[in-house]
């Protein structure tokens, strides 16, 4: 039991170590497209969430789940199609906020969107990067299940 606390503990960490680097990635890559870039808001957000999946990706892969020897296109795949379900997470938290609740403040955006949001999609990453992308890790049986 306590061997199995100490993997579930060492791989929630890889991952999050993972997903806070490529966030620091998407995050610095989409300052600098939309500011010394030049580029429009939504161009340098495509960019920059393509680069911050790759390095999160990169980081998942030969760090949080190195042991699952994935290969092939349809696990890159998965992980950019699971990414994208967080980002839709994210968004239906702001929209339900803002036009469906009414609350249009910006904090209440930021905490709709960046918080929320956020705490959300990261569950969904998790749970979709765990499941579908690294299955084979060699456990028995997923911990969700």
């Amino acid at each position: 039991m306590r061997d199995r606390l100490r993997r579930h503990r060492r791989e929630l960490v890889g991952f999050a170590t993972a997903g806070l680097l490529a966030y620091a990635v998407d995050l610095g890559l989409f300052v600098y497209l939309r500011g010394p870039g030049g580029l429009d808001p939504l161009t340098a957000k495509a960019l920059s969430f393509v680069a911050g999946c790759a390095v999160a990706y990169a980081g998942n892969a030969h760090g949080t789940y190195r042991a699952t020897r994935v290969r092939g296109a349809r696990p890159l795949a998965m992980f950019f199609a699971v990414n994208l379900a967080g980002a839709a997470v994210q968004l239906l938290c702001l929209a339900v906020s803002h036009y469906g609740l009414g609350l249009t403040s910006r904090r209440a955006d930021i905490v709709s969107g960046a918080v929320v949001g956020m705490a959300l999609a990261t569950g969904v990453r998790f749970w979709g990067t765990r499941t579908l992308v690294f299955r084979n890790a060699g456990r028995v049986r997923s911990w969700t299940g």
